[in-house]
């Protein structure tokens, strides 16, 4: 039987699915809720001791956050996102390469920033006309790209400081790339038949190569201080100090982060309060559905829950959480990023009706992962990560 503690968590996952202009005091207030009732029926609860757990997970999450932050403003002022329509062909065939770019950003670049360049070029090159078929395309397009890459997604990200070794998660690709296949074509022949590529409309931009040198630079640091350090965010923010010696940083970006960072972080410290013992053991089926529940529910708890439960196939989890919320416009950031660039993608009714390719895509995707590879659990990444930390014990 579920305990307290999950009853309340839902209800501040469902606030959060109903209430998008509140989000930040509605996980603040979720997670005041958890620990008052930790207080209230568990004598022997300490948050003090509890933060000494989870210190480097919550210090490493905060400082990936704001340094992907800027690294997506960095990556946007080096002007390159403005050469990219340059290389579309024209037809069908441009709608379809345009969401295999944003994949492909998508696998070293947050998703969010992935959603709103390829968001950002769909506006210009439509002229404005963006199917909402073609729009939940790109936000598929953009989590998918991440699915397999510790940099290219917070859920997989979450995965990685926690522990996971990014080989564990890059067969997610399999399910995604074979997902991206199938939306991505009958979503190009919706664009297609709603409105052309207008090639005319393109821009010419000069790209900024020192920025584009600071991107490579936080990416590269992150992967070394991850396997040198186990601190990725030592990485992002060395790399960022580094390259403010030769071009200027958008620090400002913080301000505009600061809210989604508080937001994010009260979730998952609020996933790590709940008693995962009493969850259902992690299966094939389990995480299947955890791909639907993800597009109603934020999947960055939900991937915390999951690992403090342990015993999954991360490259599954990465894939049906991560992918999983392109089905409702609302279940994943890079969806609530890209709705506020276009509006007509908040009308839930229309979106499940527009992007029903979506739903088809996740359930052949997980097919094609399962035929192929299998359910395939880790063992326990904690047990890794201690013998990783301390040196193998002798048993």
């Amino acid at each position: 039987m579920f305990r307290g503690e999950f009853i309340l968590f839902a209800l501040t996952l469902l606030g959060v699915a109903l209430f998008h202009r509140q989000t930040m005091f509605i996980a603040l207030g979720g997670l005041f809720s958890v620990l008052c009732f930790k207080w209230i029926t568990l004598s022997e609860f300490s948050l003090l001791h509890h933060l000494l757990g989870e210190w480097r997970v919550l210090v490493n999450l905060l400082g990936l956050l704001f340094g992907f932050a800027l690294l997506s403003k960095i990556f946007e002022e080096s002007h390159l996102p403005k050469k990219l329509p340059h290389y579309l062909p024209a037809g069908v065939l441009g709608a379809f390469v345009l969401l295999v770019m944003i994949f492909i950003i998508s696998s070293f670049l947050d998703n969010i920033a992935a959603a709103m360049i390829g968001g950002t070029i769909a506006f210009v090159v439509f002229r404005k006309k963006v199917h909402l078929g073609y729009l939940a395309a790109i936000i598929a397009a953009s989590n998918a790209g991440g699915a397999g890459s510790v940099v290219g997604d917070t859920t997989t990200t979450l995965m990685w400081i926690d522990g996971v070794d990014p080989l564990d998660v890059l067969h997610a690709f399999v399910a995604s790339g074979s997902a991206l296949f199938i939306f991505g074509i009958i979503a190009s022949y919706q664009q297609h038949k709603f409105h052309p590529i207008a090639k005319d409309s393109l821009t010419h931009a000069k790209v900024d190569l020192g920025k584009i040198s600071i991107v490579v630079m936080i990416l590269a640091f992150t992967i070394i201080t991850n396997w040198a350090f186990d601190f990725p965010a030592l990485g992002v923010w060395g790399a960022i100090i580094l390259g403010s010696l030769y071009r200027k940083i958008p620090w400002y970006e913080l301000k505009n982060a600061w809210q989604g960072t508080v937001f994010l972080m009260s979730l998952v410290l609020c996933a790590s309060l709940m008693p995962v013992e009493t969850l259902p053991p992690a299966s094939a089926l389990s995480t299947f559905i955890l791909g639907f529940i993800s597009a109603v529910f934020d999947n960055i708890p939900l991937t915390k829950l999951c690992l403090v439960q342990g015993g999954y196939d991360w490259g599954v989890l990465a894939y049906a959480v991560g992918f999983g919320g392109s089905m409702i416009w609302f279940g994943s950031s890079a969806g609530v990023a890209l709705s506020n660039m276009f509006p007509e993608a908040k009308n839930t009714v229309a979106y499940i009706k527009a992007s029903w390719h979506i739903t088809v895509s996740y359930i052949i995707g997980f097919a094609v992962l399962m035929l192929t590879l299998g359910w395939n659990p880790h063992t326990p990444h904690k047990v890794n990560l201690l013998e990783k930390r301390s040196g193998p014990t002798t048993r």
